[in-house]
């Protein structure tokens, strides 16, 4: 299901979806409280949300799918890639976020994403949200930051593994974050452990399939 404020961009995404293989539009709606009201009627497996939208914006539709709807996941595409705009939709539930510049591989992919219980994220907005929990102060919660990364990776752990999936060796590793190479051991053991890997190409597949890095060649269009 397509919610989108504009007709032109909501019309147009139905028919983006409507040439993908395996997809099936099954309603379209012009605001929050209309999606919300055809999530109940027509049960869709995914909503690709608009969020700025008149009377519920697509943050309060995308809460209260959730709540109500859990087997209807939730993939923001928007405009608008800040953080005001991009955290608030992940809290609220939102298991994938893209922008509108994105193709129909790239929603297609996100799509199945999210069907297979992990998220869809564009490559901007995986940058963004790396950069967040690497960078941000302390959170006033406990383990806030860690809970927006996969089986409670640390952000320095989700770090090496990015570098990991990037092809770089250890030492290679400890030269970009300016840390030891025991320290890089540390932190690949603690992340093997908490996620259940063997080794490095297991490391990169889940690098991958957990939407915090792309294979090498993968196109955006």
């Amino acid at each position: 299901m397509v919610a989108d404020d504009q007709s032109v961009v909501r019309e147009g995404i139905v028919m983006l979806l409507g040439l993908l293989p395996g997809i099936e539009v099954v309603g379209s709606a012009k605001d929050g409280e209309e999606a919300v009201a055809l999530v109940a009627e027509k049960a869709p497996d995914v909503v690709l949300m608009d969020l700025r939208m008149p009377r519920c914006d697509g943050v309060e539709a995308t809460r209260r799918i959730r709540a109500d709807h859990p087997n209807t996941q939730v993939v923001v595409l928007t405009t608008f890639a800040e953080d005001d705009s991009l955290f608030p939709a992940l809290q609220a539930g939102a298991r994938g976020y893209l922008t509108k510049d994105a193709g129909g591989e790239e929603i297609a992919r996100a799509i199945q994403a999210v069907l297979s219980g992990e998220a869809g994220f564009s490559p901007t907005v995986q940058r963004r949200l790396l950069e967040r929990v690497t960078t941000a102060p302390a959170p006033a919660g406990p383990r806030a930051a860690e809970s927006l990364l996969p089986d409670g990776l640390t952000p320095r752990e989700a770090e090496v593994l990015v570098l990991i999936a990037d092809g770089l060796s250890n030492p290679e590793i400890a030269r970009t974050l300016h840390i030891s190479q025991a320290t890089v051991k540390s932190h690949i053991n603690n992340l093997f452990a908490k996620a259940g890997l063997r080794d490095r190409a297991q490391a990169v597949r889940y690098a991958y399939v957990r939407g915090l890095a792309h294979p090498p060649g993968t196109s955006f269009t």
